[in-house]
C-alpha cells in the first residue's frame, strides 16, 4: 500500500527505518544516444535521504545504524515501504535490508557498473 504526502522533508525515519530514493538507470549513452525503454534495467541502488536514530537492543540501548544520509546503498528489488510524493516514489527500507553501501571514502578514478566498489554492511 502506497501513501501519498506533500513534502519528504515532513517524512522522518522511526527505529532503523531508512528512507532511500531510487536511482534511475541511465536512458543515454555517454555519446548521446537514447536507449529504447526495453534495455534499460532498474537499478538496484538507491541514495539514502534519512535515517532513522536505530532500533532499540533488548537493555534498550540505540543500536548503530550502519548508513547515513547521503550514502549510496545497494536496495532489494522488491520490498520496503513506498511512499509517493507527487509524481516521485520513495521507498522505507529497515537497516538491515540494504545489502551494501558504496565506499566514498576510496573513490574509483574510473567508476562504472563492472568495478563500483561496494562494502558489505555488517548486521
Amino acid at each position: 500500500m502506497s501513501t501519498t504526502i506533500r513534502s519528504i522533508k515532513s517524512l522522518v525515519p522511526l527505529l532503523d527505518r531508512v528512507l532511500v530514493q531510487r536511482i534511475k538507470a541511465e536512458t543515454k549513452t555517454a555519446s548521446g544516444i537514447f536507449l529504447p525503454e526495453s534495455s534499460v534495467k532498474e537499478l538496484n541502488e538507491g541514495k539514502v535521504l534519512a535515517v532513522g536514530p536505530g532500533a532499540l537492543d533488548k537493555d534498550g540501548k540505540r543500536l548503530p545504524m550502519g548508513v547515513n544520509s547521503g550514502d549510496r546503498v545497494l536496495i532489494p528489488q522488491y520490498g520496503g515501504s513506498p511512499v509517493k510524493v507527487g509524481e516521485e516514489e520513495f521507498h522505507l527500507f529497515r537497516d538491515s535490508e540494504s545489502t551494501s553501501r558504496r565506499d566514498t571514502q576510496h573513490p574509483q578514478s574510473h567508476i562504472n557498473e563492472t568495478n563500483i566498489v561496494y562494502h558489505i554492511m555488517y548486521q
